[in-house]
């Protein structure tokens, strides 16, 4: 499975931004996509998920301000609202076939917020 991403970049506090991510290759169902990230000088943490069935998970911190979608062409979507300097981090695209667990990992995308 390979993953390609795209969007991020700079923005100030309070501003959106849109993360998308393809899956190609190999796609088995059901399956997770979704994003993690990981700031510096901590460890890669979730930000949301969603299966193939469309059920969503989101970390407690993007509640609210984050949404994620999927549509057929195995993609997923992030936007992110109300954006804060503490979501600065790389964005990893993430793919997982339910039940097994071998993780697939996009090469990262830079989300910048300033404040």
């Amino acid at each position: 499975v390979q993953l390609q991403a795209s969007g991020g970049g700079l923005v100030q506090a309070g501003g959106s931004l849109r993360l998308s991510c393809e899956a190609s290759g190999s796609i088995s169902s059901p399956n997770f996509m979704g994003w993690y990230r990981q700031a510096p000088g901590k460890q890669r943490e979730l930000v949301a998920t969603m299966t193939s069935l469309k059920s969503a998970n989101y970390a407690d911190s993007v509640k609210g301000r984050f949404t994620i979608s999927r549509d057929v062409k195995n993609t997923v979507n992030l936007q992110m609202n109300s954006l804060r300097p503490e979501d600065t981090a790389v964005y990893y695209c993430y793919f997982r076939v339910i039940a097994t667990t071998k993780a697939f990992w996009g090469p990262g995308t830079l989300v910048t917020v300033s404040s």
